[in-house]
């Protein structure tokens, strides 16, 4: 199920789906809006999602793109990997992964992706000699 071009995280993600027996994978990632968005893909598929990514039509999301600049792609997060808990089944269970969103026209990541922009700006907190710290409340 693996190939050469897999890193340690992933392989270890491709592993742990053999091994729980997980079906289906949702890819996730947020619109301009917050609203947390998934491709749902079957596991089978996973080495190609790292590999490759999963290609959506980005002009479906509120705020991305026009229609005639459509095409994205979705590419995981191995780090985020997590079974849904309401998803486990005797017969196989579900998980997912946050994913980075990229334009297919530049390759490049997308400018609008949330996760691209709260990438960046840790970045910059990072170069000016600050440390940012986050959670959630409930």
């Amino acid at each position: 199920m693996t190939s050469g071009n897999i890193s340690d995280s992933e392989r270890a993600v491709l592993d742990e789906i053999e091994a729980k027996d997980i079906d289906f994978l949702r890819l996730q990632f947020t619109d301009i809006l917050g609203t947390v968005k998934n491709v749902s893909v079957p596991a089978r598929q996973a080495e190609k999602a790292f590999s490759e990514g999963i290609y959506f039509d980005g002009s479906s999301i509120e705020g991305f793109v026009r229609i005639q600049e459509s095409d994205m792609r979705l590419v995981p997060d191995p780090d985020t990997f997590a079974i849904l808990p309401w998803r486990e089944r005797e017969e196989g269970a579900s998980a997912r992964m946050i994913c980075d969103v990229y334009d297919t026209s530049t390759g490049e990541p997308f400018e609008g992706d949330p996760r691209r922009v709260l990438k960046n700006a840790l970045e910059r907190a990072r170069e000016m000699g600050y440390t940012v710290n986050a959670a959630p409340e409930p």
